[in-house]
């Protein structure tokens, strides 16, 4: 067991704890990742079946990362035997092997969020509503959030509550939109991901023997950023849990930042309610961030009321104060920023992927995108059209969804008339019509359609005969080829390669170039492993249901050394050397949306936390004072995030910025009307406390500003600070590097500072 070794020692017992309900709190780059890999190594280890591990992550990659370093543990072919990936991955698996007890097909689609606002925007035309007050978006959100809570279309339509929200939106037929949208998905054998989860719960709800087979099949279940579960997803852990109680959650309830989508930090506060007899771990050594980054952090999370108290430290160097910039506007702002950039780059001969531009919505990136472009520094935005977003990809995509699922009406719609074969909008539209009365799927129509009531022309009809025909040639093929195989042949045989060929434009040589890389992703995902195909071949459905399952952090576009502009959203989960934090401000970061209740200025509070903590050498915070909204120019205020940070963890440049001269002659100007006038009080006592001071610094001018040692302050000892001025210790508490002084200034109150970092001059 000398892999234990790598451990420190809150690391070790939480792993070597293995019986029993148990939670790590596991505080920003704590080592979480690394105790849950090597506790389910020594599970193993211990004799445990891999097969009756489950370990649900929240990305794919971090499920791949995590099997690899258990593999060099304990070897490959244990890790492959584990049952570990996303909630979505693992339990769609479960889906495919149990979908008969809920009538679906085997091979389901599963929709992704663009294909499921397709269908909302189709239903939502076909019952004649204004999409203008049934925005698909809401309409899907609404939707999403039903089935995130376990509410069904018919418990959605009985609730009083519910209904009267909806009237009061003017979206009184959202019930009945959602009830339409669950059975044109259930009619083309599709699930989107919600439904991966609410008919997880359904199946083992209605079906006490699967949950039966689950419960004993999983004697040790882990579930890694725990504080991040929706409501259901914490009913199927709790569920599968019940016959062992041998659950391991892990998370971070100071990094709870999914309100938004469902997630409910009550599921990780309220464990111990629902095991009494829990065991509670804290991993509270940072390996991430200097000590001033740290100490920021915690200075910022503890105002925090709903929390599970623990005290991140770190062994790493102080590292440098937290630079506070103030620019004029945003264009302003993206300019300081991309000039930093530029400057650190050059000064430390760091690479672009080493910083990050974190911001709190995805409007404020323009600024930043036009700074960076200027001076040529490279740069990804993350969150935006990720590669199996692109027309071309999704076209083809069509093609593989159909020939593995017929009835996949989205699938369909795209590529009957891509490439054009002369089946027009009208021909379409009647389909639909027919295909809607009889309850029948589109494919199910064109099949059936001598049984059927419907006005397609002879023409017309032979034309959706020939392209079901050439979908069932590559059905036939599904079993017997690979992946990559099939995929080449429906991109040649359906004439799409060809139609993208034609187009010699630089976007469209862009185009063929793309279905050519996914063409080549096949290739690798084909010779990679074992599949649902004869022989064990990697087939078409294989390659599908990975593609389905892909989070956007598993999208790579293969360029890695880029400046990263992202969501702080997006960031989670990820570190980089250097971090800017922008648009600082009120209404911005604190959001506006987030003022109604202390609950919600909690999450952007643990936002602002994670933020800061992706940030391993340098961070810096910026804000404008003036930004274009809406079309109209505001004047914004400073984050109240900034003002909740310790000051000796600050360097700030914004309130050296606000005092900076515009001339010389105005600097002239103001030395003559302040510092030297005898009248200006309070701007001799900040300079100097008396006339003997004044002559001391003119004949020892080393002497003058210099910073005290922290052993040369004591209680009554009279200080002066950068940006309050002068004050007197009242109180000392701490030892060395954590020796503390309590000082009241008169200008600014009482202040606690950290006396390493507070640079306070004698005076």
């Amino acid at each position: 067991m000398d892999y234990l070794d790598d451990l420190n020692e809150a690391q070790k017992v939480a792993v070597q704890s293995t019986d029993g309900p148990m939670m790590v709190i596991a505080g920003a780059g704590s080592g979480k990742t690394r105790v849950l890999t090597y506790r389910i190594a020594h599970l193993i280890e211990l004799g445990v079946d891999p097969f009756s591990i489950l370990s649900l992550t929240f990305t794919n990659k971090a499920a791949k990362e995590m099997k690899e370093r258990i593999g060099k543990i304990i070897g490959d072919d244990e890790a492959r035997n584990i049952w570990m990936g996303t909630f979505h991955s693992v339990f769609s698996r479960i889906l495919r092997i149990e979908c008969e007890k809920i009538n679906y097909p085997r091979n389901f689609t599963i929709y992704d969020t663009a294909d499921s606002k397709s269908l909302v925007k189709t239903v939502i035309k076909e019952m004649g509503l204004d999409d203008k007050v049934y925005k698909p978006g809401v309409v899907y959100n609404r939707i999403s959030s039903a089935k995130n809570n376990l509410i069904s279309p018919a418990a959605y339509a009985d609730d009083p509550e519910i209904s009267s929200e909806d009237k009061m939106a003017g979206r009184p037929r959202l019930a009945e939109i959602y009830a339409t949208y669950k059975n044109r998905c259930f009619r083309a054998g599709a699930m989107d991901f919600d439904d991966l989860l609410f008919n997880t719960n359904v199946l083992l709800r209605d079906h006490p023997d699967v949950l039966h087979k689950y419960q004993h099949r999983f004697r040790y279940i882990l579930v890694d950023e725990y504080q991040d579960t929706n409501f259901s997803q914490y009913l199927i852990i709790k569920k599968l849990a019940a016959a062992h109680e041998n659950v391991c959650v892990v998370g971070d309830d100071a990094q709870s930042i999914y309100a938004f989508r469902g997630a409910s930090i009550q599921n990780i506060l309220n464990f111990k309610q629902d095991y009494p007899g829990f065991k509670i771990f804290k991993l509270e050594q940072n390996y991430r961030s200097t000590k001033v980054i740290v100490n920021a952090a915690n200075s910022v999370i503890e105002k925090n009321k709903d929390q599970i108290k623990k005290t991140v430290w770190t062994d790493n160097p102080d590292g440098k104060q937290i630079i506070v910039h103030k620019a004029s506007s945003d264009n302003d702002e993206g300019q300081f920023v991309a000039s930093r950039i530029f400057d650190l780059k050059n000064q430390f001969k760091t690479t672009h992927k080493d910083f990050a531009i974190l911001y709190r919505t995805n409007a404020q990136s323009r600024a930043f995108e036009e700074a960076l472009r200027k001076i040529n520094l490279p740069y990804r935005i993350y969150g935006g059209l990720s590669f199996y977003q692109r027309k071309e990809i999704k076209d083809l995509l069509a093609y593989f969804r159909l020939t593995a699922n017929p009835q996949d009406e989205e699938a369909f719609k795209r590529v009957v008339n891509y490439p054009a074969r002369g089946i027009g909008k009208t021909s379409l539209e009647k389909l639909l019509i027919a295909a809607n009365d009889a309850d029948l799927s589109l494919w199910e129509t064109i099949e059936r359609a001598a049984e059927t009531s419907h006005s397609l022309n002879n023409a017309a009809l032979g034309k959706l005969r020939d392209f079901t025909t050439s979908i069932k040639s590559f059905q036939a093929l599904i079993q017997n080829q690979s992946a990559y195989d099939l995929g080449q042949h429906i991109a040649s045989s359906s004439g799409l390669l060809k139609d993208l060929h034609q187009d010699k434009s630089p976007e469209g040589v862009a185009r063929y170039e793309n279905i050519q890389e996914l063409l080549n992703g096949m290739k690798e995902f084909s010779d990679s492993g074992e599949g649902s195909g004869k022989n064990g071949l990697r087939t078409l459905a294989d390659f599908l249901l990975d593609v389905a399952l892909l989070t956007d952090a598993d999208n790579d576009d293969g360029d890695n050394d880029k400046i990263a502009l992202m969501t702080i959203h997006s960031a989670k989960g990820l570190e980089f050397p250097y971090v800017f934090i922008v648009g600082m401000e009120e209404n911005l970061f604190p959001s506006q949306m987030a003022m109604n209740s202390r609950e919600e200025l909690e999450e952007e509070r643990r936002l602002f936390y994670v933020a800061l903590t992706r940030a391993e050498k340098e961070a810096c915070l910026s804000y404008a004072t003036t930004r274009y909204r809406w079309g109209n120019l505001i004047f914004a205020d400073l984050s109240r995030f900034i003002d909740e940070i310790d000051e000796s963890f600050l360097d700030r440049r914004d309130l050296l910025n606000s005092r900076k001269p515009k001339s010389f002659n105005e600097d002239f100007s103001n030395a003559r009307k302040g510092f030297f006038n005898p009248s200006n009080k309070s701007a001799n006592d900040t300079l100097f406390s008396d006339k003997k001071q004044v002559s001391q610094a003119i004949t020892n001018p080393k002497n003058a500003g210099a910073i005290a040692k922290p052993d040369d302050i004591s209680v009554g000892t009279e200080v002066l600070h950068s940006r309050f001025g002068k004050g007197k210790v009242l109180s000392i508490e701490g030892e060395n590097e954590n020796r503390k002084a309590t000082v009241f200034f008169p200008s600014a109150g009482q202040k606690q500072l950290l006396l390493k970092f507070a640079k306070l001059e004698l005076a």
